[in-house]
């Protein structure tokens, strides 16, 4: 929500004033204990949010990623749409290089963060997040037939994950992180697979969601780990200050979970409602 300066009011008498949360300013005469009512002409109106910018991995399925056909799709992308339609807003979708999405945000060219996007304390500090709406887990991926059956026996081995994620971050929180013999970072999660699938590295660590996704429509002869990295939720985020829109936005998440529209895009994507919002 847009922060606005009150004008300085001058009186030959002596007040009190505090700033009210519709714009207007309560002035409190001390001498009489008259209250008056003074609204800034500047601060009639808010700025009317009628469109908005996502920025997204166009690789991250089945949140947000290229069909066959080259446009998007994927669960956030039709959950934007949805919201958007109730916010009476229109959206766009800007694919960026996800290791620099905080600099997108920041720098105004997209006005949202909506991807399976994790809620970190630091993130929470540095941005203004959304009520969660999904469930993850960091989890580990490895070949069927690898040696690896549990987190201990990533000791020595060669590790993959997504440059800039949460998966990069979960595992390096993680005590193990320093026995681990490499953590290869990877701009997708879809090149760390391919190298999981070569031989190349011995484990992929990714989104549970993705990784269940990735494995179901690709075939591939792959194991998950009881064993994970960690439980996370999904927000989206806007630059910080911009309550205005995720007010708006969370409203709008909440009308779509309550009227149903949300558990049939989640059915659709996951073939059950795992939304949480």
């Amino acid at each position: 929500m847009k922060r606005f300066l009150s004008a300085a009011l001058i009186l030959t008498m002596a007040f009190s004033f505090c700033g009210c949360g519709n714009g207007e300013v309560e002035i409190v005469n001390e001498s009489d204990g008259e209250t008056e009512q003074t609204e800034q002409a500047e601060n009639e109106e808010s700025e009317e949010i009628t469109s908005f910018i996502v920025g997204l991995d166009d690789t991250f399925a089945p949140m947000g990623f290229r069909d066959e056909n080259n446009e998007l799709a994927g669960f956030d992308i039709e959950l934007a749409k949805a919201a958007a339609e109730a916010m009476d807003c229109t959206v766009e979708f800007q694919p960026i290089d996800w290791d620099t999405k905080e600099t997108e945000l920041e720098s105004g060219k997209i006005d949202l963060i909506w991807n399976g996007f994790s809620y970190t304390d630091e993130r929470n500090e540095s941005m203004t997040l959304s009520a969660p709406y999904l469930d993850n887990r960091m989890i580990i991926i490895v070949p069927t037939d690898s040696d690896i059956t549990a987190k201990a026996d990533l000791v020595g081995k060669t590790v993959g994950l997504q440059d800039g994620s949460s998966a990069a971050d979960a595992v390096e929180s993680d005590e193990i992180s320093a026995e681990i013999g490499e953590i290869v970072p990877y701009d997708t999660n879809d090149q760390a697979f391919t190298d999981l699938k070569t031989g190349r590295i011995d484990a992929v660590v990714a989104d549970e969601v993705l990784a269940k996704y990735y494995i179901e429509t690709s075939g591939s002869d792959f194991t998950i780990l009881d064993e994970d990295f960690g439980s996370e939720v999904y927000v989206i985020a806007a630059k910080k200050g911009n309550t205005a829109l995720m007010d708006k936005l969370d409203a709008a998440l909440t009308e779509l979970g309550e009227n149903g529209t949300a558990a049939e895009i989640s059915e659709e994507w996951f073939g059950e409602n795992i939304y949480i919002h």
